[in-house]
């Protein structure tokens, strides 16, 4: 019997209307309300997939993901409270409602009604959380652009969790990395380490 990790990855375009840029969410608004309904495949149609065909134990689940994937990762553990173990980020994109990225997408995919928005946003999620207690690692570059072009917003999260006693949220700011694949790999056994903790 084997735990489950699930990772997501970030897109191929983290903005509105890029291929497979569908921001983890359930879509409410045409053209993409059809197809686009990742949250609920994620969260509900994949995980049975796996379970009906593998020997998994998707009782000690994790979830992982990088930049838009962390921004689905974050969302599918504050919105399912005890589904998953933890949640292990990388650079996401953490306050989707405040940032030009998200704006743009939940326009598209969500409407016009900002107020629907908030709960596919971690960080309205996470001041709202009132499940068991939730271990958060998050990494996040430094020097990582879109840090700077205040499109990840991990401080705000870390605001929310802050306040939250029911999430544990360990934030490391990593000095000399950006957005891609060396700064994934540099710190990716610690996030293996940090999942295998709490689910093996």
């Amino acid at each position: 019997l084997f735990c489950f990790v699930l990772s997501l990855s970030s897109g191929i375009n983290a903005e509105y209307g890029g291929s497979g840029a569908g921001f983890y969410v359930n879509a409410t608004e045409d053209p993409w309300k059809t197809n686009y309904r990742m949250y609920s495949y994620v969260t509900g149609e994949l995980p049975t997939v796996v379970q009906n065909n593998f020997n998994v134990n998707v009782g000690k689940s994790a979830i992982t993901g990088h930049s838009m994937g962390g921004h689905g990762a974050l969302i599918s553990a504050l919105k399912n409270p005890g589904k998953y173990k933890c949640v292990s980020v990388f650079a996401p994109i953490s306050n989707p409602c405040e940032c030009p990225w998200g704006v743009k997408a939940f326009s598209g995919y969500l409407g016009e009604n900002k107020s629907g928005w908030k709960q596919y946003d971690a960080t309205f999620l996470a001041k709202e959380y009132d499940g068991p207690k939730l271990e958060i690692l998050l990494d996040q570059g430094e020097d990582d652009p879109y840090l700077t072009d205040k499109q990840l917003l991990p401080e705000n999260l870390a605001n929310s969790c802050s306040a939250n006693k029911l999430i544990n949220l360990n934030f490391r700011l990593q000095p000399g990395y950006d957005h891609g694949y060396y700064f994934i790999m540099s710190f990716m056994e610690d996030h293996f380490n940090f999942m295998a903790k709490h689910i093996c």
